[in-house]
């Protein structure tokens, strides 16, 4: 397996007044190249400490963090930032979108400053969204602008895709959909993908499935019960 994105023994810790509070626990994960990986776990397992460091939002406190060769654990914040401005596209549970800016002009927000980017109506007709290019935030729905935020996400092609808890303020049908459009884009791009979830039935969808308690992975389990992707239609 290409491995594209590797932590080794992972411990996060964060001091809380006198006491010690660990978020990560010596976790070792890796990425492969066009894999789609589903994090699951309670609240507070772990899971969005594992992939903000994965994403080069936060530094572990010991262990190693490498995308292909180059080790993160180590980087100055300017090397992060570059890591982060080329290589990972970031979809949270809320949408971050900007109110007065149409879907087309929030994700150009991102095409602007990267290096070889998508068009922004191409990005949009790739989550379904090529007749709302000039809607705004407020005239769509719910799962229209996550797949706007979506479409910013993958516009600039990264090699790495992480979602935290892409569903989290959708219901389940319309999470479904968000969660088919993310399939289509691992697919159809082999972006590498790690999301977050509490829903089982979208973890299903993922090539793996890696369980997180505590801090430390509980397993970490190739998918025997993934079924084929479908042609989405919209």
């Amino acid at each position: 397996m290409d491995k594209v994105l590797s932590a080794r023994d992972i411990t996060k810790v964060y001091r809380m007044g006198e006491v010690d509070v660990y978020a990560l626990r010596g976790v070792s994960l890796a990425l492969g190249a066009g894999e789609l990986v589903a994090l699951v776990g309670a609240s507070g397992s772990g899971k969005s400490t594992l992939l903000n460091i994965m994403g080069g939002l936060d530094i572990p406190s010991a262990g190693s963090i490498r995308y292909r060769d180059h080790d993160l654990s180590s980087a100055s914040e300017a090397e992060l930032t570059r890591y982060r401005r080329e290589h990972v596209g970031f979809v949270f549970q809320f949408y971050n979108l900007i109110p007065s800016l149409t879907a087309r002009e929030n994700v150009a927000l991102v095409t602007e400053i990267a290096e070889d980017p998508m068009r922004p109506e191409d990005a949009l007709e790739l989550v379904g969204l090529g007749t709302r290019l000039d809607h705004f935030p407020a005239q769509l729905s719910g799962g229209e602008q996550q797949r706007v935020a979506i479409a910013r996400a993958v516009a600039k092609r990264p090699d790495i895709l992480l979602c935290d808890e892409p569903t989290g303020a959708l219901d389940f049908h319309t999470g479904v959909k968000v969660l088919e459009v993310i399939e289509t884009i691992n697919r159809e791009l082999g972006t590498t993908t790690a999301l977050i979830t509490h829903n089982a039935p979208i973890a299903k969808m993922a090539n793996r499935v890696v369980t997180l308690v505590d801090g430390l992975i509980a397993s970490d389990e190739s998918n025997a019960e993934l079924t084929p992707a479908k042609d989405i239609r919209w």
